[in-house]
């Protein structure tokens, strides 16, 4: 290894040799550099370099350089031997190189920079950048791949914490394993087109619309004062839509679109936004299911606008946002069969056949809105630019697939990563949280309104388990009517679901208003900037409400009581059976006796 020379400060000439040390070489008349270390002693001995026979003051020059190699910077300058950057050494190299530099500007030490360089100090930052890029390549890597694993969060649930069969319920559910199901040769897949039969619903629809009135000019008297409301966490739908004569959902999307401008924005005209509402609300009352219908749907719009305007972020999106969330609440889920996913692959369903087993209602809900506004009487996005039209879509399908509950976790863990990793939360991405949040919503609301929607939900699972009785087919999870734990499938779907969703989502919220906030003081920092002379107020952070928390813990304290009784009932029901079976088994041997 060659000899390394460095200029102090003060003029001086200092050389760095193989072993470590430094020598004073401002007086050598000659100054040779070789790969052999005692040559390069010998040749400064004899041109009047430090020796055994030099003077006391050269010695002491020796000493005071020699004293500098215990602090020595050479390996600094070394970057042959450095290891790749792939390689695990690579971070521990980069740790002490770094903490060199550190010891080295925590005191002040003039020979510092003078013993290295500004390049090879560089070169140095260079490499601990390329370092540290790769480490977090890595970890992006690992987050995907803990995406990937999304049923360890209920994997980790004891098993006696829930009943095998609520269990059963939130892993067929909220993942997406379906297990592989035997096709039957004599099952043809079939494929009608999903078109026709939208167009013969729309054609009779149409002469029916023509006649309706405007919403805005003919708003009753009570669905206007329930209305007044819409701020309300615990917003009384059911009320609304009694007194709205069962027409709740037309009457607060024209309400929130007119509130926020969208008719005028997008130049929609009134009839047509009305003739939309009122056709979304025919294919919610399509198959009179008792808890997919226009209420939910009602219901899922009014907390969207909720969260979004009590947490004072309809400032954070655009007009173009704005209109696709509402649209994509209100036809989140348009046409619903009031079956499950799951069902429609048990039985091959022509959606489910269409769709290829992949979020097939959801799938089916985007698809059939977009054919709804094919014709040009129910076309609200007729007059969006080509950019906003592909933004409106972009959104509506990002947001409505979302809904499907087996991408659950993926969603959760991807929102947690980016809080975690202080990354910019995703438009998108967040407001398809929201409304999945919004979309499983009711058991945080006051209990009369959650145990309305609890008898709804239980009811619809129960007919689609009867449907399943009849088809030979297996009960799907809570769809037995003799034999499934209401109590406790609440208090799993609370505790597993419904309360980690909206935790995450009020985290979210708060990061993204650190974020509003911390570009607001940017922005005013330079404004203040180019006018010495502003006075601005300073920005105060809005404090994020979480109305939810409050009755999830009510609720579940109810349903724990429920779920007592639940298994009172239960226990007394095995005792009679258990009862009954030895009676009939005494009086079957007493027969025999008698008969011998």
């Amino acid at each position: 290894m060659a000899i390394r020379y460095y200029r102090s400060k003060t003029g001086r000439m200092l050389a760095s040799l193989p072993n470590g040390e430094m020598i004073d070489v401002s007086n050598n008349r000659c100054k040779i550099v070789t790969d052999d270390p005692s040559s390069s002693l010998s040749s400064l001995n004899q041109y009047g370099g430090p020796s055994g026979s030099s003077s006391a003051r050269e010695k002491d020059k020796f000493d005071e350089c020699n004293q500098l190699s215990s602090n020595d910077y050479s390996d600094l300058s070394n970057f042959e031997s450095l290891p790749l950057v792939e390689n695990i050494d690579s971070i521990k190299c980069s740790i002490a190189r770094l903490s060199k530099i550190k010891d080295a500007l925590a005191e002040p030490n003039e020979d510092f920079f003078t013993l290295i360089s500004k390049i090879d100090l560089k070169k140095n930052v260079d490499f601990f950048l390329k370092v540290l890029e790769n480490v977090l390549r890595d970890e992006r890597k690992q987050v995907s791949l803990r995406l990937m694993s999304e049923d360890d969060v209920l994997s980790e649930v004891e098993p006696d914490a829930v009943p095998n069969e609520v269990r059963n319920w939130l892993s067929m559910t909220f993942t997406r394993s379906v297990s592989n199901m035997k096709k039957k040769a004599e099952d043809k897949p079939k494929f009608k087109s999903v078109a026709q039969a939208i167009r013969a619903g729309i054609m009779v629809d149409r002469m029916l619309r023509r006649m309706s009135s405007s919403l805005e000019s003919n708003v009753p008297a009570q669905v206007s004062k329930v209305l007044k409301t819409l701020n309300d966490w615990n917003f009384e739908v059911f009320a609304m839509n009694e007194c709205s004569d069962g027409q709740a959902l037309r009457y607060l999307g024209f309400e929130l679109m007119q509130k926020f401008n969208i008719l005028s924005k997008f130049k929609i005209q009134n009839l047509v936004m009305q003739n939309f509402l009122e056709a979304v609300e025919a294919g919610y009352s399509k198959y009179n299911n008792p808890y997919h219908n226009l209420i939910h749907a009602t219901d899922v719009l009014q907390t969207t606008y909720h969260i979004l305007n009590n947490a004072g972020l309809m400032s954070w999106l655009s007009s173009i946002e704005i209109f696709a969330t509402f649209v994509s609440a209100i036809v989140h889920d348009y046409e619903h069969t009031g079956t499950t996913n799951n069902f429609h692959m048990q039985t091959r369903s022509e959606i489910a056949l269409v769709y290829n087993d992949r979020a097939v209602l959801e799938n089916y809900h985007i698809s059939a809105t977009f054919r709804l506004m094919i014709n040009d009487s129910y076309n609200i996005i007729q007059e969006l630019t080509r950019e906003e039209y592909k933004e409106f879509r972009h959104l509506v399908i990002e947001m409505v697939l979302a809904t499907d509950m087996s991408f659950h976790f993926t969603q959760l863990k991807t929102i947690k990563n980016m809080i975690s990793l202080n990354e910019v939360i995703d438009k998108p991405k967040a407001l398809s949280l929201l409304l999945h949040c919004a979309d499983i919503s009711h058991p945080s609301k006051h209990w009369p309104l959650h145990e309305k929607w609890t008898n709804l939900l239980v009811e619809e699972f129960f007919s689609q388990g009867d449907k399943e009785k009849q088809l030979g087919l297996p009960f799907s999870p809570l769809c037995d009517r003799n034999n499934t734990p209401i109590a406790q499938s609440q208090i799993g779907f609370i505790n597993f679901i419904v309360e980690p969703s909206l935790n995450v989502m009020g985290d979210m919220i708060d990061k993204i208003f650190e974020q509003i906030l911390s570009e607001e003081q940017s922005r005013t920092s330079k404004s203040d900037l180019n006018d010495s002379s502003s006075a601005s107020e300073p920005i105060k952070k809005k404090p994020i409400e979480r109305p939810w928390a409050q009755y999830l813990t009510e609720n579940k304290a109810k349903w724990q009581v429920l779920a007592e009784e639940e298994k009172r009932k239960k226990e007394q029901e095995n005792g009679e059976k258990f009862s009954n079976e030895k009676d009939d088994k005494n009086d079957g041997e007493l027969n025999k006796h008698q008969m011998s």
